[in-house]
């Protein structure tokens, strides 16, 4: 059965490790049927949350910038969502995090989303590095009961710009799209 599989890409440089082993994953989903759709957060306007809590209620956030449309028309459709983000200082970017802490209205919606992936690039090769930068998405996961943490891309000694394309990451990150079920 074909899937909706959203894939967020965080990072703010045009030649992004992160975003190159995004493409790879949605490459692999599509290859497998997916219906695959990508959003960069470069040119997006996130204001941060306010904490207010009226999206509880209205399932709808005060704040009408980019984010709420991501949210609205795109996160709560998706049954797979993809978040690719450049680690910096052993944490996942704070587009996403901005991201994610928007998407309270989503809490208390009927969200289609279930198997939410991490894909992540960074300057260290070690597993902490992604483990530590996944924590904080693993947190948002567990708010919602029918979701679960489906999987990890992690390329490291990705430095530069354009320095993933040779890494093994790359056909982690297709195969984990050809995965997706």
């Amino acid at each position: 059965m074909s899937k909706k599989i959203l894939i967020i890409s965080a990072s703010l440089r045009t030649d992004s490790n992160s975003k190159a082993l995004a493409d790879e994953f949605a490459r692999g989903a599509m290859q497998a049927g997916h219906e695959v759709e990508k959003v960069s957060l470069i040119d997006c306007t996130i204001q941060f949350c306010r904490g207010c809590l009226v999206c509880q209620k209205t399932h709808r956030c005060v704040i009408h910038d980019d984010a709420d449309k991501i949210v609205q028309e795109k996160m709560r459709s998706a049954d797979v969502l993809v978040f690719a983000t450049p680690i910096y200082y052993y944490e996942m970017s704070g587009q996403i995090k901005t991201l994610l802490d928007r998407a309270n209205p989503l809490y208390s919606s009927d969200y289609n989303f279930r198997d939410v992936y991490f894909i992540a690039a960074a300057a260290e090769n070690d597993d902490e590095v992604w483990k530590r930068a996944a924590s904080g998405l693993e947190g948002w996961i567990s708010c919602f009961p029918k979701a679960r943490f489906a999987g990890v891309v992690f390329g490291g000694n990705a430095t530069d710009g354009n320095t993933i394309q040779s890494s093994p990451a790359m056909k982690k990150a297709f195969e984990a799209g050809m995965s997706v079920i």
